[in-house]
């Protein structure tokens, strides 16, 4: 548990935080999404988490932003236009580290997500999380997104799809 007089905070990302944010994205990913891959699947997953933030903070692909408990960083999200949804943003990645759920650390990063979206002219945003993670589907619907009714299959290496459902909101 956090002190609650720990300060949480979120910013902008820099290349600097390539592996901080690596590392929350693969502690993360491999707490809540490892056990539905086999050990290879899985552990091949949390490698290339770790490593994928480097080059995409140094090319400025998309906004990433890191949220901390006091000065530990323990929660990214990435976001860019939504391919699919014309003048919306997408949520790609939204991951909290083990150690900061809980904490207040992931409600204050989206916070800082949404408004930095609509600093940046976006006036809504959705996302796609896994039908079956219970956890992030409440996160998502306590931070005010609400279920589209659109569902689609994503296959994440291992062959064997599985099924999303996508969730939006207005970034105000």
């Amino acid at each position: 548990m956090t002190d609650p007089f720990t300060e949480i905070s979120a910013r902008l990302a820099t290349p600097a935080d390539g592996a901080a944010v690596g590392e929350i994205h693969a502690a993360s990913w491999g707490a809540a999404y490892a056990p539905l891959f086999s050990e290879d699947v899985a552990q091949e997953g949390i490698a290339s988490r770790l490593t994928r933030w480097h080059d995409r903070l140094r090319d400025g692909n998309g906004l990433v932003m890191i949220g901390y408990v006091g000065a530990r960083p323990l929660a990214m999200s990435w976001s860019s236009a939504s391919e699919s949804r014309t003048g919306f943003a997408e949520i790609h990645s939204f991951y909290t580290h083990p150690d900061g759920w809980g904490s207040g650390v992931s409600a204050a990063l989206m916070d800082a997500t949404l408004q930095q979206l609509q600093a940046d002219s976006y006036d809504r945003v959705h996302l796609w999380t896994l039908r079956d993670t219970p956890q992030s589907r409440r996160f998502y619907t306590k931070c005010g997104f609400t279920e589209t009714g659109a569902t689609q299959t994503r296959d994440f290496g291992d062959g064997n799809p599985l099924p999303q459902v996508e969730y939006e909101r207005p970034t105000h």
